[in-house]
């Protein structure tokens, strides 16, 4: 089966596994309690959408609008950050249980650097080197090459 096919699959299993995931969690501390605990993640998840993705979100609109998205991939545990805080924001428990993983920030970064190997995003233009082959420069040392006439 291909990736489009398992996919399918699974957006057409979530709001299933969501059903059956809120019955669980309702016969296990009830019902009010179910409903008050979804609407507080969401307001979790709204949060982090305000405070900690706002600058991701208006990454992802001008990628967006600029049909180019090499600034989205290139900053992978932002994005999934926004993710997380999408996935909060929707009401279900499995939802919910992914946007908190991705909040763990050693997990993020894991997923971050497989998308990253994965999908082969890159700047143009950046060179890629591994810790042991570069040095740092103190600044005074670097020669100014930009246009002298562009400065004010």
């Amino acid at each position: 089966m291909n990736v489009a096919k398992w996919l399918l699959l699974a957006i057409l299993a979530l709001p299933v596994a969501e059903l059956v995931a809120f019955v669980l969690v309702a016969s296990a501390i009830g019902f009010g309690w179910a409903v008050i605990l979804q609407l507080a993640i969401s307001l979790v998840g709204a949060a982090i959408l305000r405070f900690g993705g706002g600058m991701h979100v208006e990454r992802v609109r001008v990628a967006v609008s600029s049909g180019s998205f090499s600034s989205v991939q290139t900053d992978g545990a932002g994005f999934l950050t926004l993710l997380a805080g999408i996935l909060l924001l929707v009401p279900g428990f499995v939802t919910d249980a992914v946007g908190i993983l991705l909040l763990i920030a050693p997990l993020r970064q894991m997923i971050a650097a497989i998308l990253m190997r994965r999908g082969g995003a890159r700047r143009e233009g950046m060179i890629d080197l591994d810790r042991e082959e570069w040095r740092r420069v103190p600044e005074e040392q670097l020669a100014d090459r930009r246009d002298r006439e562009s400065r004010p």
